[in-house]
């Protein structure tokens, strides 16, 4: 039988550990492609408590765990960030760690090395209360997440090196059960203009011109995309355009727009270039069109080339998976957990996406403070999240 209270117990006794170990961490800039201090740093605190094994993969992913069960139950959280945006707008620096009144501030504090933090320290529960069963344990810190997400997963699952039977998401849920999440893609537009002379543009063909209807017949497509009950409705926007040209008193030559898509339940690679064709704009001015490659070193010269594609995915709110956590969380607190998804993209695009590896979410925090300045996260809700993260290994048959 599963002690909640002993487990409640003894999370509380690490809250002062977990707040200094994030505060750690948090104090450690590591942007996408530069996590290596960070990564030491945690396996430093790993091995501080005792894990059975912690590895840095060839990637630069680093995992500890806990037990040689056949269930492998992994914890992932994603230990990059994204950068601070303008200074002017915090009012705390960014990478000291502060704690005050009840809050971890910094740079990745929510997004997302406080749920990463819990999942470690969920290791530290299970180790100290010698909690031992039929389940390895896994808490995975990947990289790269931001610039790409699911990049790190791809490479993990292709590797070789863990076959989970699920996996948990800490990313922020404000300690809410997340079931889903949609898509995402990054295409590019171009239109392909003559350039000549700016005191005579009728000679040239401006290429920004051909851009500027195509513009706009885009954002009437983001009016009639798909809709879905749980997910919600697929979107696109346009999130940046430049052109060329040979000078600034010349007639532009090319226009470029990046597009960010987000798909709902329904829609695919396929079916969002194929509505991005079927334009009038887009057949007249004769546009081309990509789906964006993504092949970045990480910090350890590891290049693993991905196309900018994360699919959507969710799992049954009636599933194994699902009702597993639901019965962790009665267990801790008397009561059904919310159910929800993310806004945002996470790395079950890989997961459970591309792999179908069966995956949740339940994270410390509040996803609302991902990328904002000043950004936080409760100090409780790493206490809560590790005991979640407890409670569902030992509950995971």
């Amino acid at each position: 039988m599963i002690n909640y209270k002993l487990i409640s117990k003894t999370a509380q006794k690490y809250k002062k550990d977990i707040v200094e170990f994030l505060r750690d961490i948090v104090a450690i800039p590591s942007l996408s492609t530069k996590e290596e201090k960070v990564v030491e740093r945690i396996a430093q605190e790993m091995k501080n408590i005792g894990y059975d094994e912690v590895i840095i993969d060839p990637m630069g992913n680093i995992f500890g765990n806990i037990g040689k069960g056949k269930k492998v139950i992994v914890f992932d959280g994603h230990i990059d960030t994204v950068g601070v945006g303008d200074p002017a707008l915090w009012k705390v620096d960014p990478f000291i760690g502060k704690y005050e009144k009840g809050l971890v501030y910094g740079r990745g504090s929510a997004d997302q090395k406080g749920g990463f933090a819990s999942a470690v320290y969920a290791g530290k529960i299970l180790k100290d209360l010698k909690l031992i069963g039929d389940y390895t344990f896994y808490a995975c810190g990947s990289i790269m997440e931001e610039d790409c997400d699911g990049l790190n997963w791809q490479f993990i699952l292709k590797s070789g090196r863990i076959k989970p039977d699920v996996v948990v998401l800490t990313e922020s849920t404000s300690l809410k059960v997340y079931r889903g999440q949609r898509g995402r893609m990054e295409i590019e537009i171009t239109t392909k203009g003559l350039s000549c002379h700016g005191s005579a543009p009728e000679r040239g063909i401006n290429a920004i011109y051909m851009m500027a209807p195509i513009i706009k017949d885009i954002e009437k497509l983001n009016s009639q995309l798909k809709s879905d009950n749980f997910l919600g409705k697929g979107t696109v926007t346009i999130s940046q355009i430049r052109s060329t040209s040979p000078s600034l008193c010349a007639v532009s030559d090319s226009c470029t727009v990046n597009l960010d898509r987000r798909l709902t339940v329904g829609e695919t690679e396929k079916s969002a270039i194929d509505e991005i064709k079927k334009l009038p704009s887009f057949k007249k001015e004769k546009a081309e069109i990509k789906v964006l490659d993504y092949k970045e070193k990480s910090y350890k010269d590891l290049v693993f080339p991905t196309k900018k594609y994360y699919p959507m995915w969710t799992v049954p709110e009636n599933g194994k998976e699902v009702q597993i956590a639901v019965k962790a969380y009665e267990g801790l607190y008397g009561k059904k957990p919310k159910i929800g998804h993310w806004v945002f993209s996470t790395n079950g695009i890989a997961t459970m996406g591309m792999h179908k590896i069966p995956t949740i979410g339940f994270g410390p925090g509040d996803e609302k403070q991902a990328h904002s300045p000043n950004e936080n996260i409760p100090a409780q809700d790493l206490v809560e999240a590790m005991k979640f993260y407890v409670a569902f290994t030992l509950n995971y048959k």
